[in-house]
């Protein structure tokens, strides 16, 4: 069972998040703070496998402390429960060392759905800020970028290519146009990409572009 630290300064919807995560025997809530300060402490105390914090703290926000938390715990994982859905907030929380970040109005949705992908060391996305997000979220760097990864490595330049264009959107038509081959081949290539890398969707593909560090949180910001 994970261990888990609430860090928001409401009362009532400490409650609520710890009744959420009481619905899974997966999760046990051992320790809940208001602030920042109380936080900190707590996470040196009970050294929690996750943390569940909101933005908006009394004194230091929530994105400084998730960068205070992982510097203390690297191992531990966090997830940003928000009312903010602004591209701007997301990207700083990423960019903090946050591995996952859900809106407040949907929390009772998909906390837990967060939980569990952030507990096996994946990053999730809300879908409800995802649509912002998902056009210009992936960046794949050129002869600088250290991709190990052996499943990344057996896709060709071309595949690469296109895996970059379907994440930002494009369709298969336009990436056709683009690059002056057949919708055909592009759904060929696309049908290869997945295959090669166990996906089966375009968030799929996003969350896993995320692992290896080939998402440039920067080109998240409209």
């Amino acid at each position: 069972m994970k261990s888990i630290l609430i860090i928001d300064d409401h009362p009532l919807f400490r409650e609520g998040l710890k009744a959420i995560i009481g619905r899974s025997n997966k999760f046990e809530v051992t320790g809940e703070a208001g602030n920042a300060h109380q936080g900190l402490r707590m996470a040196k105390k009970h050294k929690p496998d996750l943390v569940v914090v909101d933005i908006s703290l009394p004194g230091t926000n929530g994105i400084q402390l998730t960068r205070e938390i992982r510097d203390l715990l690297p191992e531990t994982r966090i997830i940003i429960v928000s009312m903010h859905s602004k591209v701007d907030y997301i990207v700083e929380a990423f960019q903090a060392g946050a591995t996952g970040y859900v809106v407040k109005e949907s929390a009772s949705e998909k906390l837990l759905k967060g939980l569990e992908s952030v507990a096996k060391g994946e990053y999730f996305l809300d879908s409800a800020v995802s649509h912002h997000v998902v056009k210009a979220l992936m960046k794949f760097p050129g002869k600088e970028a250290k991709i190990t990864d052996a499943d990344y490595g057996s896709l060709t330049p071309r595949e690469q290519e296109i895996m970059r264009l379907l994440a930002e959107g494009l369709s298969a038509k336009k990436i056709a146009e683009k690059l002056f081959i057949s919708p055909k081949t592009v759904e060929n290539h696309r049908s290869n990409i997945m295959k090669k890398l166990g996906l089966h969707s375009t968030m799929e593909l996003i969350r896993y572009a995320a692992k290896l560090g080939l998402i440039d949180v920067d080109l998240w910001k409209e």
